[in-house]
């Protein structure tokens, strides 16, 4: 506990040599994450090892973040949340989401509510990934570009998770920092005194104003402005294709809309695809134009791969696609796909090429590549972040389409009954959080809503590092004294001030910490400041703590605060620009409503 005593006794010149150093390793990290010079859970592990280095910290206070509960609970969610997508539970919710017969002004409304409803109870990453195509393909039905609704989409995820506790993994980490300092935890449906309302403005702002702040973009990337409208692929013709024989014509190849058929090859000849040519077995046909209408292609029957697909289990319907620029270091300039044997260096298959400033002729395999090209690529999961590690090959690798696998739709019930009961548990006091969520993804497991190897996939090992380790830097910022000293520098800058105008203070500075850092590390290192300031001011702490969760989780001015807002930049065609133009507005209605609730719920 933190006494008002204390904030009085600070000045610089008490302030011990451990909180300058504490504070110079959170300077360090802010600008390591800010460059960008290693993955976040790297940069806090090894500040976490120069407080160890340096006794700031003991080892039994620097890891004992890592056996938190929130950790655990935060592992069974995303756990719990793959298992109600993997059997597909909430499928039926796909006809309310976007209504064919529907325009924007019906579409905005249903999508956001229906987003913002299941992020409160499940993890928004894996909701987004599952909305994302099918924003695309209603956009591409209704020619409505998808960039109207794809940021609005993650906006939505965002604030359903500060609607209920187990919302985001923010949330729950502060619950449980609570916790720890001897107060009582958040409420299951606490934070819904902010969330509901914020999620009802930002609705009803995005329904009638905001949607006009967004691009009208129908590309899948930021890179061209057109996206992937000038691509080179290729299809064969199946030996049993009904279409050996026929004209190009007749076979329906000839008016294809985003597409063109350029040329047929037979063996070594290339030959103009004229309306009459006849189609003969194993011809390959090189098709010009955008590359979304490639899966129409692989529909029409007789048409296959004009390279061997990447070999998948029973299990996958299909291979996620990618798109990656070629760089000017790379080696594949100047070379063909087969010169390089991309498919064994890359582990992947490029189904196409685009290049910026003309058209591209000859054969996928067979041109040679440019700086600046951009190849659509089929690979396993995980090629994005192999490849974009790596600077020497590739500008940039973005994902264009998830993996898909095969539902277990027959256990959907299962699923849903389970994500219900740990819902009930939990708010019923019946049993902890913790109990709660580890349970129901064990009955995941179990019941073979998912196997083993799809609940290890769920978890993202690295959002738990990140907790862990910045439970450790909070822990430090607490023992050495800084929490007490910015408390106190708080307490001079907002002497006079109301108890509104402070929590305004706080929210601001933690919203700040949050698009600089990741929002769970935002809000571990906010706390124990925020804490004490409210000790200092006598303001009930329950307060304070749902106005750091809030406000680290309002990232909406940058791509980079939030991981839909990321997931969602490639797909919508977004630049940074955009987040700042469309996400200021938002922010501002998130914060005005998050103090004014906190105060007159918490304070008055």
């Amino acid at each position: 506990m933190l006494h008002a005593e204390e904030l009085q006794a600070m000045d610089v010149a008490s302030i011990s040599w451990e909180a300058w150093f504490t504070l110079g390793v959170i300077v360090l990290v802010v600008i390591a994450l800010l460059r960008d010079i290693a993955r976040p859970e790297l940069i806090l592990l090894g500040a976490l090892g120069l407080l160890l280095f340096a006794g700031v910290v003991a080892p039994d206070v620097a890891f004992r973040g890592f056996s938190n509960p929130a950790v655990f609970t935060i592992g069974a969610l995303y756990v719990v949340a793959a298992g109600v997508q993997r059997t597909e539970a909430l499928r039926f919710l796909d006809r309310h989401i976007l209504p064919r017969k529907s325009g924007l002004g019906g579409a905005m409304p249903r999508l956001m509510g229906f987003t913002a409803l299941l992020s409160a109870f499940l993890n928004n990453t894996p909701i987004v990934a599952m909305l994302v195509p099918r924003v695309q393909q209603w956009s591409e039905k209704t020619k409505i570009p998808s960039s109207r609704l794809l940021m609005p989409l993650s906006y939505a995820a965002i604030i359903g998770g500060m609607c209920t506790l187990i919302g985001t993994s923010t949330n729950i980490v502060v619950s449980e920092l609570l916790i720890a300092e001897g107060y009582p935890g958040l409420g299951m449906f606490d934070l819904a005194w902010v969330g509901l309302p914020a999620a009802i403005v930002v609705l009803i702002y995005f329904t009638t104003i905001g949607y006009r702040l967004l691009p009208k973009k129908t590309n899948q990337g930021e890179i061209f402005e057109d996206g992937l409208k000038e691509c080179l692929f290729e299809l064969k013709v199946a030996n049993d294709a009904d279409m050996i024989g026929e004209s190009i014509e007749k076979s329906g190849l000839r008016d294809l809309g985003g597409a063109y058929l350029a040329h047929v090859q037979r063996g070594t000849r290339i030959i103009p695809a004229s309306p009459e040519e006849i189609l003969l077995a194993g011809d390959t046909l090189l098709f010009t134009g955008s590359a979304s209408i490639l899966s129409d292609l692989m529909e029409i029957p007789g048409l296959t791969r004009g390279t061997t697909p990447i070999e998948q289990t029973q299990e996958h319907v299909t291979l996620p696609l990618f798109e990656a620029v070629v760089s000017k270091s790379s080696d594949l300039v100047g070379k063909t796909l087969k010169d390089v044997k991309f498919r064994e260096r890359y582990q992947g298959i490029v189904l196409g090429i685009q290049r910026q400033s003309e058209k591209v002729r000859g054969g996928v395999g067979r041109t040679p590549l440019q700086a600046g090209d951009l190849l659509l690529i089929e690979a396993t999961s995980g090629f994005d972040k192999r490849w974009n590690e790596n600077r020497n090959d590739f500008y940039l690798v973005a994902a264009r389409s998830p993996e898909k696998k095969r539902p277990i739709t027959q256990r959907a019930p299962i699923a849903l009954g389970l994500l219900l009961l740990m819902v009930i548990a939990f708010t019923t006091q019946v049993i902890p959080l913790v109990t709660a969520a580890f349970v129901a993804a064990l009955g995941m497991i179990l019941t073979r809503c998912m196997r083993g190897s799809d609940a290890r996939a769920a978890i993202n090992f690295s959002v738990l590092a990140v907790i862990g380790a910045a439970l450790g830097l909070g822990q430090a910022v607490q023992d050495s004294g800084l929490a007490i000293a910015v408390a106190g520098m708080i307490k001079v800058v907002t002497q006079g001030l109301s108890p509104i105008a402070i929590v305004a203070v706080i929210y601001i500075a933690t919203n700040l910490l949050t698009e600089l850092i990741t929002n769970q590390a935002a809000a571990i290192l906010m706390l124990p400041i925020g804490l004490a300031v409210a000790a200092s001011a006598g303001l009930p702490p329950e307060a304070i703590a749902v106005t750091i969760s809030i406000a680290a989780s309002a990232s909406f001015m940058t791509p980079f605060g939030y991981q839909t807002n990321l997931m969602v930049m490639s797909a919508g065609g977004y630049r940074f620009q955009d987040y700042m133009k469309a996400g200021m507005p938002v922010s501002f209605i998130v914060m005005s409503i998050a103090v004014v609730m906190v105060y007159f719920v918490w304070m008055a």
